[in-house]
C-alpha cells in the first residue's frame, strides 16, 4: 500500500486500521464510520479522514 496517496480502497483501509471489510461496509449502510467518497460503484477513503479516525479513537496514558 503506497502511504502516500490521496485515497485508498476499502480492503486497504481494512488492513492498515484492522477493521473487517464487513464492518466497514456495515458503517457505510447505517452512515457511520469513516467519512467515505462513492464514485460509481467504487468507494475510496481519504487518507486524511482515516488518519483522523484512528486518531480521534487514541487513548492517552500516563509514563510509567
Amino acid at each position: 500500500m503506497d502511504i502516500n496517496r490521496m485515497y485508498f480502497t476499502e480492503k486497504e483501509v481494512s488492513l492498515f486500521t484492522g477493521r473487517a471489510l464487513s464492518t466497514l461496509r456495515n458503517e457505510r449502510f447505517h452512515k457511520k464510520g469513516i467519512p467515505y467518497v462513492k464514485v460509481g460503484r467504487s468507494v475510496r477513503y481519504s487518507r486524511e479522514e482515516v488518519k483522523n479516525f484512528m486518531e480521534a479513537r487514541r487513548i492517552d496514558t500516563e509514563p510509567i
